[in-house]
């Protein structure tokens, strides 16, 4: 019998390599991460997911994977990670791995015995297509680490596909034995304690039935062709397959879908209980750009841009309203693949403290599951990195030579890519500020931000910082209110968010600024009587019938018990 514990998940992010560093190596580990459980349990989450640590030749940061069911010793060894889960589950935290479903790592068995010849019992684990003519490509399709999808093979004639680095082949999910071999590795991993996975890049597991070109092309380039390798219908048959079986085995296990370009209808199909698939889905389209001022020679993506904010709130109602039977959608600002929110949508330099508290506020207030980055509740922003050769995402260094050839200045470039580069999320966690911010005595693999105040020690002695908001905040979001109340967002100007919560006769309104500008916010509800104040980011004043918000400030007020028609009237509001 399932308890959908999940529901009430506030998720906590470990990027291992990045946490805590315990052997000195300059690289984060297992037993760092066992160092700190009491650190993530003061927090108030209630599930890690930790970034993969299985066994991996390191080429995307362990996303290409050599042994499933082996430790990588850079980070620790299995009993590490035994003792992990133990002390985890005596904290009353739940564990979640990252599981890639979509590839392995070319140095892994199942591909070494693939390239041997093409009758190799392992040779239909992974895709292989013959090239057009001699020494061509089967197609035009483009790798998300640029070039193509297609690498020739070394000792034979075909060719296999990988969408990601050619070190990464895509496995064949319509091969029984691969869908069996997972659901193996998987029963593998629940069987030594854990409780879920977050299943990397799943959406891609099936592929357009003869790889065909996309038509649009110049004939001679390579394109991104989204419609033949992502959220085909197969994708939702194969995840069927391996959810159903997984859960016969364990019927408590969480799977978490990494849909990074899943639309709210496919998000619904992915989680509806009713398919039996996933539990929740992780879209990266929550946060629309305005790019009227992007290169269109170059990828959007990694240009920066401001928020999109009124197509923003029409976004994360349509997800609210859509995915609200299902417990609500996951809330995230930050993961390791995008750049830090408090630089990306905030003001890291001016008002970073209050931009990180009402992003806080703003979004996992929400209906819906908190996903934390570590480092987000001390305010961390983007990591500085000042030469090309300091990124790691290949991606980005694609990035830099084509707009390097476009005429694009060494510096422009530079800043752009400290903007929206995955790598900027990925810099080490700051506990103190010493010269390696507390994460080891040795020099960090990704660089480190050494700050006076954005730290976890200096935070824990200022009741007001934004690691203590966000104790705070956590608090009131395991509350019935913030886990199962109705939401409604409110109308006022662009650059205000405000929502209720609602249930039964509670009501919560939180108001947020998403600007550098003061705002006032007016609504007859308001009395001494019948307002009180649960949380505030700052100077942010209540008086009478009127709010007035300091640029980027939050507040959130409890509606004493109100009459019913007060709380459904719309024009009690006025937002200036």
């Amino acid at each position: 019998m399932t308890t959908e514990w999940w529901k009430e998940a506030i998720v906590y992010q470990v990027y291992p390599r990045s946490f805590q560093d315990s052997n000195n190596d300059g690289v984060g580990d297992l037993k760092g991460i066992i160092s700190r459980l009491d650190y993530i349990q003061s927090l108030g989450v209630n599930v890690i997911w930790l970034n993969p640590i299985f066994t991996s030749p390191q080429i995307d940061n362990g996303y290409d994977v050599s042994n499933y069911c082996e430790i990588d010793p850079l980070f620790g060894s299995m009993e590490d990670t035994k003792e992990l889960i133990k002390q985890a589950h005596k904290r009353g935290i739940k564990v979640i791995f990252d599981f890639v479903l979509n590839h392995t790592s070319d140095q892994h068995p199942w591909f070494q015995e693939a390239l041997k010849n093409p009758d190799n019992t392992y040779r239909d684990y992974y895709l292989w297509a013959d090239g057009k003519a001699a020494d061509q490509l089967p197609n035009n399709w483009a790798s998300f680490f640029g070039g193509s999808v297609w690498e020739k093979e070394p000792l034979g004639e075909q060719y296999y596909f990988h969408l990601f680095a050619k070190e990464m082949p895509d496995l064949n999910w319509g091969n029984p034995n691969v869908q069996s071999a997972m659901l193996e590795v998987a029963s593998f991993w629940m069987e030594k304690g854990i409780d879920g996975f977050r299943l990397d890049a799943f959406i891609h597991m099936d592929k357009e039935e003869g790889y065909p070109d996309v038509p649009t092309a110049v004939d001679g380039e390579l394109v991104l062709a989204e419609n033949y390798y992502a959220n085909l219908p197969k994708v939702n048959e194969y995840m069927k397959i391996f959810a159903q079986a997984l859960r016969t085995r364990y019927p408590d296990v969480f799977l978490v879908g990494e849909a990074s370009s899943a639309t709210i209808d496919l998000a619904v199909n992915y989680s509806d209980p009713a398919n039996e698939a996933c539990d929740a889905v992780i879209t990266f389209r929550y946060f629309p750009e305005d790019e009227t001022q992007k290169d269109a020679r170059l990828p959007m993506s990694m240009q920066s841009g401001n928020l999109d904010i009124k197509q923003f709130k029409e976004t994360m109602v349509e997800w609210q309203e859509c995915l609200a039977d299902f417990g609500g959608p996951t809330l995230y600002w930050n993961n390791h693949d995008m750049a830090r929110a408090v630089s990306r949508f905030g003001d890291a330099i001016q008002y970073r403290e209050n931009s990180s508290k009402m992003l806080a506020t703003l979004m996992y207030l929400q209906k819906g599951m908190p996903f934390i980055l570590n480092g987000e509740e001390i305010g961390m922003k983007n990591l500085e990195i000042n030469t090309i050769e300091g990124f790691f995402a290949p991606e980005a260094k694609v990035f830099y030579q084509k707009a390097y050839d476009l005429g694009y200045r060494s510096d422009h470039i530079l800043k752009e890519l400290n903007a929206t580069s995955k790598d900027a999320s990925r810099g080490v966690m700051q506990w103190d500020n010493t010269q390696f911010a507390g994460f080891s005595t040795a020099a960090p693999w990704s660089g480190v931000n050494s700050e006076l105040n954005y730290n976890v020690a200096k935070q824990e002695e200022d009741s007001s910082s934004v690691l203590n908001y966000y104790r705070s905040l956590l608090t009131h979001k395991k509350t019935p209110l913030f886990t199962k109340g109705s939401f409604k967002l409110i109308k006022t100007t662009d650059y205000m968010y405000c929502y209720e919560r609602k249930l039964g006769d509670q009501v919560a309104l939180i108001c947020c600024n998403l600007s550098e500008q003061s705002s006032i916010y007016k609504d007859t509800r308001f009395s001494d009587e019948t307002v009180k104040i649960l949380l505030t980011n700052g100077d942010n004043s209540l008086e009478h019938q009127q709010i007035t918000m300091e640029p980027y400030g939050s507040l959130v007020l409890m509606l004493n018990k109100m009459d019913e028609q007060k709380i459904s009237g719309e024009k009690r509001l006025n937002v200036i």
